[in-house]
Order: structure tokens, then sequence, then C-alpha cells
């Protein structure tokens, strides 16, 4: 035999020997492949890996979180007189000889909670006023109940006690000076004074 069968017959068993190492179910050494990242925070979709090797990707930088730029608060930028005059705080209004509050009063009170909690530095009083009928007594009693029960209300939907105090004026200062229904139902109420932001 010359070298050259020699070498074609060498290159010969070595292709059918790895053949045969094929064809017998022997397989290539396991690739390494680093662990998948995290899963996006974000809800995004989570899209399939495409096919073939796997590297691992260039670290990222931090991202900084976004910050939207908050507008002046206009209400936060006024004086207490301006404030009061122009009351962002709803009235309370309720019914002849009553204290209890009525479904428009406590959409009104939500209202004043939401706004209460997000000026949360600010100490209201809630005065309790009455109409003109009754005895100056009995009103002072009732305007004491309807501003002791709206309190109520305010801390139940989480405004802080420490922050809402409560005065009764009774029938001595009246909303509207008429003396018909009208101007009754408009000085039956609890009323709100910012006295502290």
């Amino acid at each position: 035999m010359t070298d050259s069968a020699v070498s074609k017959a060498a290159l010969t068993l070595l292709t059918v020997g790895m053949l045969t190492m094929l064809a017998c179910g022997e397989k290539a050494p396991p690739v390494v492949r680093p662990p998948l990242p995290p899963p996006p925070s974000s809800g995004s979709e989570i899209t399939a890996a495409p096919a073939g090797p796997v590297t691992a990707a260039p670290p990222q930088p931090a991202r900084e979180p976004l910050s939207v730029p908050a507008e002046p608060d206009r209400i936060a930028a006024t004086s207490l007189d301006d404030l009061n005059r122009n009351s962002p705080l709803k009235p309370v209004f309720f019914e002849y000889d009553s204290s209890d509050l009525s479904p428009e009063g406590i959409a009104a009170l939500d209202e004043n909670g939401a706004l209460l909690k997000r000026n949360a530095t600010w100490t209201v009083t809630i005065e309790g006023h009455c109409d003109e009928r009754g005895t100056a007594e009995y009103n002072l009693a009732l305007g004491e109940k309807r501003a002791v029960g709206t309190r109520a209300y305010l801390i139940s939907i989480g405004i802080s006690a420490d922050r809402l105090r409560t005065v009764s004026y009774g029938k001595e200062f009246p909303f509207d000076p008429g003396h018909d229904e009208g101007s009754h139902a408009k000085n039956r109420r609890a009323h709100f004074v910012i006295t502290a932001k």
C-alpha cells in the first residue's frame, strides 16, 4: 500500500467512526447558557427568545425614575384670607331641625376630604349654623351637633382629628339675612374656615 492509499484508508475509517458515533446517539457536549434575565416589571408582553446560541446581554445602566414636573399649586400659594374669601371647601347644608348628613352633604364632604388630604398641613374650624327659628340656646346646641357630625364624617374618611375643630354659632351669623325658606335653607349649614396652612 502506498502512502496515499494509507491516508485515504485512515480518512475513511475516521469518517466511518464519526458517523457511527453520531448514529449511536452520542451527543456533543452541552452548551452552557447564561441565566435568563428577570421578567420585565412594566407589564409588557414577553416574547420568545430567538433560536440559536444565547449570548449574555451587556449590562444596562440603571434608569432614573421618570419625574413629572409638578404644577404650581395655586391654592398653596394663596393667603388664608383669600382662601377663606373664595373657599375651596364646600359648605354642608341640613334639613330643618336636623343634624343628619344628606347624600349631597356626604358628596360635598368627600370632595372636602380629598382636598384636605392633598393639603395635609391645613387645620380647619367647622362652624355649625342654624336658621333664625327657635331659641338661641336650642340653635347653639343644634349648630354644635351639625359641626360635630361633620367632623366625625371627615375623621371616618381619614382626616386626622387634630386638624379639625368645631364651634357653634347657632343663628347668630346668618349667611342670608332673609326671612323666607330659601334664606333659611342657606343658613342651616356647616361652614369651613381654614385656620392654618
